[in-house]
C-alpha cells in the first residue's frame, strides 16, 4: 500500500455509521488538557473516577476494567483467562464468528451453534446444545448486538439457560450497544460483558470496558494460564491496591471518558435506553415505509438498523451523495456478503430522533425515495 498523506484538510461529517459515532465537543476538548504521568495521584483520581463512575451508571456491582484497547481485546482475554478446553460460540453474523474464530486461533476447542445471518441465537437451542453436548463447556459466547445484521439477540433469556450450568460461564460481547440497551448484568448470570468506548458510549475511540464478575475472576485464578495484559487478576489486583491501570494506559481519552460519563450518569441508564430505543423505533418505521428491515421480526437492534435494499438503490452511490450533497455519513452492508443488498444507520449515542430524521430526509431525496 503507498503512502496516503493526511493533509488536515477535510469537510466535517455527522456520523451514522455503527461506530465510531458523534462525540461532544467539550468531551473532546477534554483531551488537551496537560499531559500528566500515569502514575501521579491525578491518574488515581482520573481512573478511580471513571471505574466507579462506571458501576454507578451500569448499575452493577461487577468489577469494572477499562483498558487502552479495541473492546474485542476481550475476545482473547476472555478466552484465555476462562477457557481450559471446550467452549460453545453462538453465531449469527460477523462479529459472532470472529469471536470463534479467535478461539481457534487460541488452540480452544470450539462448539458453534451457528444462524443464518439475519437471525438470532435462541435461547432454547442453547438449552438443547448445552444438555445434548458429550462435554463440558467452560464458556458460552454471544453477541448482544451484532452489528454486522442489525440483530438484537436475547442475552436476557440466553443468561438465564446458562445460569442452570454453574461450571460454565456467559461471556457477552456488547461492543456495539452498551451504554445505548439496558441490560441487567447480575440478573442474567452475565460473567464477561464488555464494549468499546467509541459506540453507544460517545466518546473518542481507544477504550476497551469490561464488566467481570466474583466468579470470573476466581475461576481465572484456578487457570495454570491467562491473558497478560488484559488479565483479570493483573487488572484487578492493581486497581485495588493502586487505583490505576497495570501499564501506561491513554490518558486523553480516559479525561474525555470521565467528561462524558458525566453526561451520561445525568441522563441515567434507563433513559438513555428509552432514548434509544425511540430513535431504533423511528428508522424501523422509516425504513418498512420505503424498503424492509434485514434482522428477523422482533430480533432488531437498539443502536444500528440494517435495512434491505428492496428498491435495489446504488447503495454506495447513494451513501457517497449523501456525504457530498449533507455532509453525513452512513454504512453500506457488512462486507462482500450484504454490502449492497442492506445498508446500515447507526442510531447511538448522542443522536435524537431528531438528528436521525435529518439523515433519513437526505437518504429520500438523493435516493428520491
Amino acid at each position: 500500500m503507498e503512502k496516503h498523506e493526511y493533509t488536515d484538510d477535510y469537510q466535517d461529517k455527522t456520523l451514522y455509521i455503527p461506530g465510531p459515532t458523534e462525540v461532544r465537543d467539550d468531551v473532546l476538548e477534554a483531551m488537551s488538557q496537560p499531559m500528566f504521568g500515569h502514575r501521579m495521584d491525578q491518574m488515581t483520581d482520573l481512573y478511580t473516577t471513571i471505574v466507579e463512575d462506571t458501576k454507578t451508571f451500569l448499575e452493577t456491582d461487577n468489577d469494572i476494567i477499562i483498558l487502552t484497547a479495541s473492546g474485542t481485546e476481550f475476545w482473547e482475554t476472555s478466552t484465555l483467562n476462562l477457557v481450559d478446553e471446550h467452549m460453545l460460540c453462538t453465531t449469527c453474523g460477523s462479529f459472532g464468528e470472529r469471536h470463534a474464530n479467535v478461539a481457534d486461533r487460541l488452540g480452544k476447542n470450539v462448539d458453534r451453534l451457528e444462524y443464518e445471518w439475519g437471525n438470532a441465537v435462541k435461547p432454547a437451542d442453547v438449552r438443547e446444545a448445552l444438555e445434548s453436548s458429550t462435554v463440558e463447556y467452560d464458556v458460552v459466547t454471544c453477541v448482544m448486538n451484532e452489528s454486522s445484521t442489525g440483530v438484537r439477540n436475547p442475552i436476557e433469556e440466553i443468561g438465564d439457560v446458562v445460569a442452570e450450568y454453574p461450571d460454565t460461564y456467559f461471556v457477552v460481547d456488547a461492543v456495539s450497544c452498551l451504554g445505548g440497551d439496558y441490560i441487567d448484568i447480575e440478573k442474567h448470570n452475565i460473567d464477561v460483558i464488555f464494549t468499546s468506548s467509541q459506540k453507544a458510549f460517545a466518546m473518542p475511540p481507544g477504550l476497551a470496558i469490561c464488566a467481570v464478575s466474583d466468579d470470573a475472576y476466581e475461576r481465572e485464578l484456578e487457570n495454570d494460564s491467562a491473558s497478560w495484559y488484559g488479565g483479570f487478576q493483573r487488572c484487578l489486583d492493581y486497581y485495588d491496591r493502586k487505583g490505576q491501570t497495570h501499564s501506561t494506559p491513554a490518558i486523553p481519552v480516559m479525561l474525555a471518558y470521565r467528561k462524558q460519563m458525566k453526561y451520561m450518569l445525568e441522563e441515567g441508564h434507563d433513559t438513555r435506553d428509552q432514548r434509544h430505543r425511540e430513535m431504533a423505533e423511528y428508522t424501523r418505521s422509516w425504513a418498512r415505509e420505503h424498503f424492509e428491515m434485514f434482522p428477523e421480526d422482533g430480533y432488531e437492534s437498539r443502536t444500528v438498523a440494517c435495512i434491505e435494499n428492496t428498491q435495489d438503490i446504488d447503495v454506495a452511490a447513494t451513501i457517497d451523495a449523501v456525504s457530498e450533497k449533507y455532509d453525513m455519513a452512513f454504512s453500506n452492508g457488512y462486507g462482500s456478503t450484504l454490502g449492497e443488498t442492506t445498508f446500515r444507520i447507526g442510531h447511538m449515542g448522542e443522536h435524537d430522533i431528531e438528528s436521525i430524521k435529518m439523515l433519513t430526509d437526505a437518504i429520500e431525496d438523493v435516493a428520491d425515495l
